[in-house]
């Protein structure tokens, strides 16, 4: 482990208790970025067994297992958990116990406030997963929450809001925490443009997050006062507008989706350096472009509301600029091309993750580019070809950049090896089953199959079978993932000082503790 003190400096002091009172109170990074993966894991396979829910029932038409309200429900429910619950956590965790490192510093600036916006999340998920069990039932207006829906239902409405709320806040305090550590304690020599690649995406994503987690908040306490005080922000009966709200949630949303994926692409920039053997190429251009994407994620948020109605000059602007994004995404992916041309390559897990990353990306980010075409999106609006769009970026994107970065890491974490063949496995299982499950609901959105409906026409039948088979396999697949991180936390083979010999992550000779990785051009083994 980089040589970064055990116990938090800021608090040397503090009695450290044992147990589980340890991990109550625990300010060290290191324990809340465990304590942060963990919480993503469990709701992981929580929005998972409610993602084969949905699927079972679709795997063949007419009604068979769930009733229409709870197919809704599932699904606004999964989207929620998985968004608020697993994504964001997991990369919230990497950034706990990597950002300190890597930049030298004994600790997140303010560690207690650490520990407080994890401990936030346990009782949001709770009160989330409550909400089923209420008169009623959970929100069963997708995850978006859209008003008039949203505010007819009944309570499990008002506590999935009050959930957001907190989330919300934990959100807001990990970024506060994440922003101050890399601007004030980084060690000395390392200026911000020597930083790795991780740290920047993140001090990216911890800045958008502080601009929009807000607007969320806004929009939910809007929708609140609507549905217990009487005021009329989105009722059309007391002259508000629906619409409004759709704008509102998606100036949060639209920067959210990249909030999802910025870290991601920081990770990856991570790896693929290391498995390629040489320095990663365009480090400024990486850069740029990431924030250049999360400049541009603001400005682009109307591109969900192309049926809602809005003048062909807003939906030409909205267009043009979605578009746009497509430039320094594109040019994120030649600059992970170039590293790995010609570079010593070898094809250990975090590697395969983070190949497959590229290419999966890359295809949500092409039907991306066909979702912002105007009179195309109106077409495939709320089909199943939107569903196959984002799942490509979050699944194949967001989530396979957090299994390869976990596979990375956790020599460095846990002192352990990992075992690389059944890590193999999982990526092999993974990658064929996610494009199994995935693939063919383009097809079917192209046909016409509207999504979060529990019923469906005989022509889609053959597709929705094998979408569902797929999302078997890729749920059973992630088990192997759970038995490979439970065999390298108990033991295994012992993880050299650097276990990926040979790679960027040479250490600085910089003093005490010493930053993670280095920028010198290490040596290229032919």
């Amino acid at each position: 482990m980089a040589a970064v003190h055990d116990h938090d400096i800021a608090h040397a002091h503090d009695h450290h208790p044992t147990g589980m009172m340890r991990w109550l109170t625990t300010t060290n990074h290191k324990d809340i970025g465990t304590m942060y993966l963990w919480f993503s894991f469990i709701m992981f396979l929580t929005g998972g067994v409610m993602a084969l829910t949905i699927r079972a029932e679709l795997f063949q038409p007419g009604l068979q297992i769930i009733q229409p309200e709870f197919f809704n429900q599932l699904t606004t429910m999964h989207g929620l958990v998985m968004v608020f619950g697993a994504i964001m956590p997991a990369f919230v965790g990497f950034a706990n116990w990597q950002i300190p490192m890597m930049i030298g510093a004994p600790d997140m600036a303010f560690a207690r406030m650490n520990n407080w916006s994890f401990w936030l999340l346990p009782p949001a998920a709770l009160l989330l997963i409550a909400s089923f069990f209420v008169p009623g039932g959970a929100p069963a207006g997708g995850w978006t929450i859209y008003p008039p829906l949203s505010v007819q239902m009944g309570m499990g409405m008002d506590m999935g809001i009050f959930a957001l709320h907190i989330m919300g806040a934990s959100s807001i305090m990990g970024s506060i925490n994440i922003i101050t550590t890399i601007l004030n304690m980084r060690a000395p020599g390392m200026t911000l443009m020597k930083m790795p690649l991780f740290v920047w995406t993140w001090l990216i994503t911890a800045y958008l997050l502080v601009m929009v987690m807000p607007v969320l908040a806004g929009a939910v306490t809007m929708l609140l006062t609507d549905r217990n005080f009487g005021t009329n922000f989105f009722n059309a009966a007391g002259g508000g507008d629906p619409v409004l709200f759709q704008h509102v949630f998606w100036f949060f949303g639209h920067p959210e989706v990249y909030i999802m994926i910025l870290p991601a692409f920081g990770i990856v920039s991570e790896i693929i350096p290391t498995f390629a053997r040489k320095p990663l190429f365009g480090y400024s251009s990486m850069v740029y472009a990431t924030a250049s994407i999360a400049i541009l994620s603001c400005i682009v948020w109307a591109h969900h509301m192309f049926t809602a109605g809005m003048p062909v000059t807003g939906q030409l602007f909205f267009m043009y600029a979605t578009m746009l994004i497509a430039i320094p995404t594109g040019v994120k992916v030649f600059n992970w091309t170039a590293t790995m041309w010609r570079g010593a390559m070898t094809f250990e897990t975090p590697m395969l993750f983070a190949i497959g990353f590229i290419f999966l990306f890359t295809i949500g980010g092409f039907s991306g580019v066909v979702c912002a075409i105007v009179p195309i999106d109106i077409q495939v609006q709320d089909t199943y070809y939107v569903i196959a769009h984002f799942h490509y970026v979050l699944v194949s994107g967001a989530l396979f950049a957090i299994f390869g970065g976990a596979y990375y890491w956790l020599p460095k974490w846990t002192g352990h090896m990992y075992d690389e063949k059944l890590g193999k496995l999982h990526f092999w299982m993974s990658m064929v089953f996610f494009n199994v499950t995935f693939f063919v609901q383009h097809f079917l959105g192209l046909a016409g199959m509207p999504r979060r409906v529990p019923d469906y026409a005989l022509q889609f039948a053959d597709f929705n079978m094998i979408s569902s088979i797929g999302a078997f396999g890729f749920g059973l697949s992630q088990l192997i993932f759970l038995v490979v991180v439970l065999k390298c936390i108990r033991g295994g083979e012992k993880a050299p000082a650097k276990p990926w010999e040979g790679s960027t992550t040479l250490e600085w000779t910089l003093p005490s503790p010493a930053p993670y990785h280095s920028f010198e051009t290490p040596p290229v083994v032919r």
